[in-house]
């Protein structure tokens, strides 16, 4: 077994060019790391590229023996405790992460789900990460993305997800605007989270609904705000005016969920 021992390695050295979104994007691939979120990518059956893992740390058996037999099946590449923080992402890594191909080549919208969520410009990372794992414990399958929403495959979005990011196609859209004009021809309503004029979340139903969250400081954009059947909020009792983008997700999806479980 060859163990890879220098950071000037050319394969170590793409790997760390992959840290940067312009190299995801060429490769079309993300890292994942972490023995919970490997596991969870054979399981998912996610396309696996390659996987990388610390010698020193299965050596010490901390990655478990199930595990290390399922990781066989793929490429491998074994790589000193030195090598491995060169290249991780977190502070205390487990010793294992993996080369993931982007499940973004089906470009196409489902319309048989009840709702579809879709992002207008969200840029915190943590907030991106939430929605698609909260979408994800919805049962929904897919999420749209404006162009100028967070990277979904920056590695801290990943984390976040919890494994939902092998779940839920991301589908990411050129011009939102001219999607969700499209979607409206498939006979779904837009629905923009908005304080002005609007309806409480619990007086809407959602039956073949887009929901539009907007970005964190300007909220949901005005071209997209006219395209809309119908703006709503959620009612807040205290001082506060405005909530974190993801728990605002949060919120407005389990009242879907509410309403599917008593339609049951």
């Amino acid at each position: 077994m060859n163990v890879i021992s220098s950071k000037d390695n050319e394969t170590i050295k793409n790997i760390k060019k992959l840290k940067e979104k312009k190299y995801r994007d060429l490769e079309n691939v993300y890292i994942v790391e972490g023995i919970k979120m490997v596991k969870e990518a054979i399981l998912e059956k996610a396309s696996i590229r390659q996987i990388i893992i610390c010698d020193d740390c299965e050596k010490s058996d901390s990655i478990p023996k199930e595990l290390m037999y399922e990781i066989a099946k793929y490429e491998c590449i074994y790589v000193t405790n030195k090598v491995f923080k060169y290249i991780t992402e977190v502070q205390t890594p487990q010793g294992v992460m993996a080369i993931i191909e982007k499940n973004n080549k089906d470009k196409e919208i489902n319309y048989d789900e009840d709702i579809i969520v879709a992002l207008d410009d969200i840029q915190d990372p943590g907030n991106l990460g939430t929605i698609l794992r909260t979408v994800d414990s919805c049962g929904l399958k897919q999420i749209l993305i404006s162009k100028g929403t967070a990277d979904p495959y920056n590695p801290k979005v990943v984390r976040s997800t919890m494994g939902a990011i092998y779940r839920v196609k991301i589908i990411e859209c050129e011009d939102l605007e001219k999607t969700l004009k499209e979607v409206k021809k498939n006979k779904f309503k837009i629905l923009v989270t908005s304080l002005e004029d609007s309806k409480s979340i619990y007086d809407v139903k959602y039956n073949k609904k887009v929901i539009v969250i907007g970005n964190e400081a300007n909220g949901v954009e005005d071209k997209i705000i006219k395209l809309a059947d119908e703006k709503i909020k959620i009612p807040m009792l205290g001082k506060t005016e405005s909530l974190n983008a993801s728990v605002a997700t949060g919120i407005i999806l389990y009242e879907y969920v509410r309403q599917k479980l008593n339609n049951k």
